[in-house]
């Protein structure tokens, strides 16, 4: 999951524990302690039930969850958990001289051989398996898209 994503998840998780205490103090002073408990089991089931990972692969493609699950790199090291894939458009990645880059954050990349993902891109576009750290980005796993 990108960085982007990652707070908005966090945000609209901070938002609903806010609403519930609102809504719990408010009914409180309102009504019955068993009504107020089963009105927030109600409001807490209907977030749970709302809330499903965000896969950076097709869902209307759900042929394709075994092949992410499976890619591995160069080196061995497994890609994908299903949710950590960034999709490139294809001005955000070039290919020259058999090595690979990529504009991540702004700034181009260059994908370490080791990195490469072998084999056929199923889903389409390139996609990138960043790694952001205190001293910079670097890629795990990089497969090359079709460049249509």
């Amino acid at each position: 999951m990108n960085e982007p994503r990652k707070l908005a998840v966090v945000f609209l998780v901070i938002m609903a524990i806010g609403m519930v205490a609102l809504a719990v103090e408010w009914l409180r002073e309102r009504v019955s302690y068993w009504l107020v408990l089963i009105i927030v089991s109600l409001i807490l089931l209907v977030l749970a039930l709302s809330i499903h990972p965000i896969l950076a692969h097709d869902h209307a493609r759900p042929g394709l969850d075994g092949w992410f699950k499976g890619l591995t790199s160069r080196a061995g090291a497994s890609c994908c958990d299903g949710s950590d894939a960034t999709r490139l458009d294809d001005v955000d990645w070039e290919s020259k001289d058999g090595r690979y880059r990529v504009r991540l954050y702004g700034e181009w990349i260059d994908v370490p051989e080791s990195a490469v993902i072998d084999g056929p891109n199923l889903a389409g576009p390139a996609m990138v398996w960043p790694l952001r750290g205190y001293l910079g980005s670097t890629i795990r796993c990089f497969i090359p898209g079709t460049m249509s």
